[in-house]
């Protein structure tokens, strides 16, 4: 990244008064990373005017900067498929976090397995402003769980939120041996900036983990959940639904973070 004061949270608008909720997180996420906060529409020719999304844009950045006024802000209008685009908000804009309603998930998977940036996805039907003091996220088998531990311990450092794990419980010994080494990686991180958190131990494998962890962060009222997506994608998944979309469909009002493994994560700039 070149300069870390460029970094962006962006908030994925669609000029709708329901989108009042996911905007407040943003501003929230912002404040808490001390980044710029960036109001984005995804520009589609034919469908949209210009000048007016333009325009509604610049009232919500007027409204926001009387209100917040030490907070940066922008706007900005990208035309073209969001699944194009990713890589030029991470490359062009310093984009690090999309936020987006989780009602518009679908439209957006594609996006999301192509992204190098997290998606946080926000129940647009709920008024209430979290403060992520409580993260929850399952561990698996897979190496990239050193960008879940890494986001974790941004809320952790940040906002001094305390961490929840629930770990998975393989047979395989190979799988043990990683998940052991996924655990220990985190925990060594987390107590590095002291973090505090707890770990449980899951009764789900690899392939299960996460629900049993979004269970946990239900019961524990936990503010945020952050897991991995789907490392491949069959025709057979996308039939019966990825297990991200399955949490999706059962978080509620609880904020979903998705992090694509396939690709190697930009990193959160101090």
């Amino acid at each position: 990244m070149k300069d870390p004061k460029e970094q962006k949270i962006v908030v994925l608008t669609e000029l709708i008064d329901s989108e009042k909720n996911i905007i407040l997180h943003g501003i929230k996420l912002a404040g808490i990373f001390q980044k710029e906060l960036c109001l984005f529409y995804n520009f589609k020719k034919g469908k949209s005017n210009y000048l007016h999304v333009d325009e509604a844009l610049s009232g919500y950045k007027a409204i926001i900067r009387k209100d917040i006024p030490n907070l940066p802000i922008s706007t900005l209008i990208l035309d073209g498929k969001l699944d194009k685009l990713v890589d030029r908000l991470a490359d062009d804009y310093e984009a690090v976090l999309v936020l987006a309603p989780g009602s518009l998930y679908e439209k957006l998977a594609k996006a999301v397995r192509k992204s190098s940036i997290p998606f946080l996805f926000i129940d647009k039907k709920s008024d209430t402003i979290l403060n992520y003091k409580k993260v929850t996220a399952p561990i698996d088998l897979r190496k990239e769980n050193s960008d879940v531990s890494l986001w974790c311990s941004y809320f952790g450092r940040f906002n001094r939120s305390e961490i929840v794990v629930a770990v998975a419980k393989d047979k395989e010994k190979s799988n043990i041996r990683q998940i052991t080494k996924n655990i220990l990686n985190m925990k060594k991180l987390l107590e590095k900036f002291q973090v505090p958190h707890k770990i449980y131990k899951g009764t789900k494998n690899s392939f299960a983990i996460q629900y049993e962890a979004l269970g946990i962060a239900k019961k524990n009222q936990s503010e945020l959940f952050i897991m991995l997506g789907s490392s491949f994608v069959t025709p057979v998944d996308l039939l019966l639904g990825l297990p991200e979309e399955k949490v999706l469909k059962k978080c509620g009002n609880l904020p979903v973070m998705i992090i694509n493994p396939r690709k190697d994560m930009y990193i959160l700039c101090d």
